[in-house]
């Protein structure tokens, strides 16, 4: 689904990405993990078109896609959430994922003055979307309630329902569970795989805990220093003596990475 090659991201003298090479197979819940600083972030961030690569190539599905912007990629189907939820604060939940689908015939003035039955078609079936979605990831009986006023766990599960709105193909998701309780981490997580296996969705997953990560993820990518440093499942990983140097010298069999 998406391929990185020698992909370089530079800020001044600092190398965020520094040559990094990497795949993400189509259907996969592709995790990447990897010590504070290694650049993931800044790796998600280039692949989105929300940052443009100093050098390096990114394809998708064998289409150059490097430096595409945002909207564009959004279009194609590439998608990302992001470590702190971005919620329209004083829109309802079911409003904030109503305005998500593009091409809305309420954006044009012309039929707020002559197609005022086709925005009323349409909104109709984006509310009943929208409250399907809600539904499909339990907070159904937060529809009307401002989306700034839930939890940051149900925020991210709002954040994901925004993919739902639309054809997503791949979605990266950015530390989903920070700041999140167990239980509503295992709700997300739920959520994923349902979408992985129901909906077709491909996952790339940026996540600190690893409990989550070997629950969801297969293969496991972990970076250091900007670039790929190892890559297998959840078991090759934390055996891995290069991995294990990365993140804390020594040890990594006897202690999980913060």
């Amino acid at each position: 689904m998406i391929r990185v090659e020698n992909l370089h991201k530079h800020f001044g003298g600092f190398h965020a990405v520094d040559g990094a090479t990497l795949s993400i197979e189509k259907g996969s819940i592709t995790g990447l993990v990897g010590p504070n600083g290694a650049g993931k972030t800044t790796l998600f961030n280039v692949i989105a078109g929300v940052l443009q690569p100093t050098s390096g190539r990114v394809f998708m599905e064998d289409r150059d896609i490097t430096g595409l912007p945002p909207h564009k990629l959004f279009a194609q189907g590439l998608l990302r959430t992001f470590q702190i939820a971005h919620e329209f604060s004083t829109m309802t939940c079911r409003e904030n994922l109503m305005m998500v689908p593009g091409g809305q015939s309420g954006e044009v003035l012309w039929n707020t003055w002559f197609g005022r039955k086709r925005i009323a078609e349409e909104e109709r079936a984006l509310r009943a979307q929208a409250d399907e979605v809600l539904d499909f990831l339990t907070i159904g009986h937060l529809a009307d309630h401002p989306a700034g006023a839930i939890s940051g766990g149900q925020k991210k599960l709002l954040e994901l329902g925004r993919t739902m709105m639309v054809d997503a193909r791949i979605v990266f998701l950015d530390e989903v569970g920070a700041g999140v309780n167990r239980t509503l981490l295992n709700t997300i997580g739920d959520a994923i795989l349902r979408l992985n296996k129901e909906r077709g969705y491909t996952f790339c997953v940026i996540e600190h805990d690893m409990d989550f990560i070997a629950r969801l993820c297969d293969p496991v990518i972990v970076m250091a220093e900007g670039r790929k440093l190892a890559q297998g499942t959840i078991e090759d990983i934390k055996a891995d003596e290069h991995v294990i140097e990365a993140y804390l010298g020594t040890g990594l069999k006897n202690k999980e990475p913060a």
